[in-house]
């Protein structure tokens, strides 16, 4: 009987100050059935499993926690403590009642350093014993009102009790979650535009904006590519750098912008200057903003490289990098997408307005990310993509997206 696979997302959490804290992950064993078809005690030791064995824990959090669920059965035979303190952290399900073998459970946990975290909290006194223990309280913000939610905290400020706002999605709800006291978030709001209407860009944005527009011109020659690269010192540098780092494996050195586009080729040459590009236009930006188009855009190459999309690998790794330019310049999407020569599947497959294959690529990749894995499930079976082959691109984009921002 071959192993049994388990499929692992994760979604980041923030502090104050829009720093990556922690990663949830989120999980499913496998794309035939949905994680409501899992035992939870089964479900908690896959994920571990296959985050700290498989994946390596590494890849997935980059040395950030990782928040996992763990069940009533888990938690009495002592499942966390068979993983790293430093890098976890113990989330309690709504679901689980304080008694007795769960309380000493978790006080053992306490006193080994592991993080308690209280998932989805709504008060109520048998739950005291929890509260007493918790570090963290995650409070769904969609859920709850603004009433609920300061009542809660006030209730719990006799304790050291940091709290968690889930199901953040826009700046409005993550400025009304500061105010009210919380330390650390979780939503889609960091990649969301602050606002939805045109606005005058700092010039260097707008000399990056200028070198992304004329960079994927189709007429574009070597020599416009080199002019348009000596023209900003930072971006000569840092695309030397790149080309001479490990990603590429080089033997030999390479010393001039004419030699790297002479072995990389004009579209190769484009791809890396608007990573470079990007991530200057990002630099005010959270960190994960640009990381998770860095993801995105290796994701849709690797899933494209196979059988499916073979002539679409450079139009799907461009969709990928640009799916964020809106929030990472606070511009429309179409405004943005005008002024830049991208080709016009990638165009329609971002603005989501022309059904293609690159549109549903697109869909499987914020499927996965967001662990809708019912959606997910179909636009893989609709693309006929292997669903091994998307746990595997998953993974090596992680790995590959951080080492480039190491290597930056």
């Amino acid at each position: 009987m071959g192993q049994e696979t388990v499929y692992v997302a994760r979604q980041p959490i923030f502090n104050r100050t829009q720093k990556v804290f922690a990663y949830e992950l989120l999980f499913r064993n496998d794309f035939s059935n949905v994680y409501a078809a899992l035992d939870g005690d089964q479900a908690t030791t896959k994920v571990i499993n296959n985050s700290f064995l498989i994946f390596g824990i590494e890849t997935l959090t980059a040395g950030k926690r990782a928040f996992i669920n763990f069940t009533a059965n888990s938690l009495i035979n002592d499942i966390p403590s068979l993983l790293p303190q430093e890098l976890v952290a113990v989330e309690i399900l709504e679901d689980v009642f304080p008694d007795e073998n769960i309380v000493s459970a978790c006080k053992k946990l306490k006193s080994k350093g592991y993080l308690i975290v209280l998932d989805d909290f709504i008060f109520k006194p048998v739950y005291e014993p929890f509260v007493k223990l918790a570090d963290i309280i995650k409070v769904d913000f969609l859920s709850t009102s603004h009433q609920e939610r300061i009542d809660l905290i006030e209730r719990c400020k006799e304790y050291p009790i940091k709290f968690l706002a889930e199901k953040v999605e826009t700046h409005e709800e993550f400025q009304q979650a500061l105010k009210e006291g919380f330390s650390y978030f979780q939503g889609y709001f960091f990649c969301k535009p602050l606002m939805m209407s045109s606005k005058t860009l700092p010039e260097y944005k707008m000399n990056h904006l200028q070198i992304l527009q004329e960079i994927h011109k189709p007429e574009l020659e070597f020599n416009t590519i080199e002019s348009i690269i000596k023209r900003d010192v930072s971006l000569s540098y840092k695309l030397l750098k790149f080309i001479n780092s490990p990603l590429f494996g080089f033997r030999n050195r390479i010393s001039s912008l004419r030699q790297a586009l002479t072995l990389l080729g004009q579209k190769e040459v484009a791809k890396w200057i608007s990573i470079i590009a990007l991530k200057n236009v990002a630099d005010d930006k959270p960190g994960e903003l640009i990381l998770s188009s860095l993801i995105r855009a290796r994701f849709a190459e690797s899933l494209a490289s196979g059988k499916v999309l073979q002539q679409k690998i450079n139009n799907a790794f461009l969709m990928g990098m640009f799916s964020h330019i809106d929030a990472l310049l606070d511009r429309p999407l179409q405004e943005i997408l005008e002024e830049i020569s991208l080709d016009e599947e990638i165009k329609h497959a971002l603005l989501e307005t022309r059904n293609n294959r690159l549109l549903l690529l697109y869909k499987l990749i914020k499927s996965y990310e967001e662990a809708d894995w019912e959606a997910h499930s179909l636009y893989v079976r609709e693309i006929g993509i292997k669903e091994k082959d998307v746990l595997q691109a998953y993974r090596e984009s992680l790995s590959w997206a951080h080492d480039l921002l190491l290597i930056s």
